[in-house]
């Protein structure tokens, strides 16, 4: 039995309506690969002339003092378009590619919304315990000094900790769905005592299989209640969570084309030679300075990370295997530069803001073409050029 998979290719299907695996790998077909050749085209970049500034927000002295501090000059598009809805409290659905800002989209008019009124909480929602953290840590730099404080609630650490973090003083929540769904059960989180929800990477998450999880937060809070939508696609699931949740919602675009006009997309076909040798000849030329490669497998990705290191190129992976410290000090080698290759799942490929990414290499094919773009989307970014690379067997 064929059905066609998300490249619109024919894939096999078994009895049971299930997709096959191989060795308990997904199988990706691809006939047509040109969706990975694509030229980086700068001029199509337009520069975009913002219709405020941050002063026009008329935002707290301190929070605005931070908001320079952090090398903010001029709102993004998503920024520009966003924060005066969220300041008057609309509900709001923000659609824009990865990497354009709106996570200080969000987290600053919310924080001024506490300044106003410090018995105001907020709870944020990512799919992934990344970037959850790397959400806690953007606004842990925009709250400096304000006596507003945070508390990340992420599985992989101890749940214990973060009941006692709990019950200090704080006015942002900011998790994973099943973390804070444990912790609402445990009695730690009330929903009843949040005035706003922050849904971000929502297309991710329904992924993830996590839309009832979505559907459950947003019906345990309060019916006067803020709902802030961030997605980079909308599919059919969530406009009806929009339509049956959201109040008059404005909803904000900046997404503008699948893949990002920075990025220098080719294939590498591999036809008789051995892939790790390719892979190992890339990454020995000087400009693969910087390189994200995704595996399909965590056991693959492990074992393409060793025998990298075994060639004496300094690499470490990220994957669900691995416990919440081990990644967090991947990531943390990878952005500070202790190691230049880092080899990942597709837990990598969404939100996460890692400067500088020469390079990006699909060493196995995604199992979608919007998990191509999210792997893509780690380079380019902040005005550079990036490249990906696809091998194609």
């Amino acid at each position: 039995m064929f059905r066609k998979n998300n490249f619109g290719q024919r894939q096999r299907f078994g009895r049971a309506g299930g997709r096959r695996y191989g060795s308990a790998r997904k199988v990706a077909v691809f006939g047509d690969v040109s969706k990975f050749i694509n030229k980086a085209v700068p001029g199509e970049v337009v520069e975009y002339k913002s219709v405020n500034s941050f002063q026009s927000f008329a935002l707290g002295q301190k929070l605005e003092l931070n908001i320079m501090s952090s090398g903010y000059k001029t709102p993004s598009p998503i920024q520009d378009q966003a924060i005066p809805h969220i300041l008057v409290g609309r509900d709001l659905v923000g659609i824009a590619n990865t990497g354009t800002g709106k996570t200080a989209a969000f987290v600053i008019p919310l924080l001024n919304k506490i300044i106003a009124n410090r018995n105001e909480k907020v709870i944020i929602v990512a799919p992934t315990r990344e970037l959850a953290i790397q959400i806690n840590q953007e606004l842990i730099k925009f709250a400096f000094g304000l006596q507003i404080f945070s508390v990340c609630v992420v599985g992989g650490m101890p749940i214990f900790r973060q009941i006692n973090d709990l019950e200090r003083s704080h006015n942002f929540v900011i998790g994973t769905p099943g973390r804070i769904k444990d912790l609402i059960e445990r009695g730690c989180v009330k929903m009843a005592n949040f005035q706003t929800i922050v849904l971000d990477e929502a297309d991710r998450m329904l992924d993830m299989g996590f839309v009832d999880d979505m559907r459950f937060l947003i019906s345990a809070m309060p019916k006067e209640r803020q709902i802030l939508f961030f997605s980079a696609t909308i599919s059919g699931e969530i406009n009806k969570i929009i339509k049956d949740y959201l109040n008059d919602p404005i909803s904000i675009s900046v997404k503008t084309r699948d893949t990002a006009s920075a990025v220098d997309q080719d294939v590498v076909r591999i036809k008789d030679v051995n892939k790790i040798d390719v892979l190992h000849n890339l990454l020995t030329q000087p400009e693969f300075s910087k390189v994200l490669v995704f595996g399909r497998t965590k056991h693959g990705v492990e074992r393409l990370s060793g025998d990298l290191t075994k060639r004496g190129i300094k690499a470490e992976s990220i994957h669900g295997n691995k416990n919440h410290g081990q990644r967090q000090r991947a990531l943390r080698s990878f952005k500070d530069n202790s190691i230049r290759v880092l080899v990942a799942t597709d837990v990598a490929a969404r939100g996460l803001d890692i400067p500088n990414v020469s390079h990006v290499i699909n060493y196995d094919l995604p199992g979608s073409y919007e998990d191509y773009i999210h792997r893509i989307g780690r380079t380019g970014r902040a005005g550079k050029t990036g490249k990906a690379l696809t091998f194609i067997d």
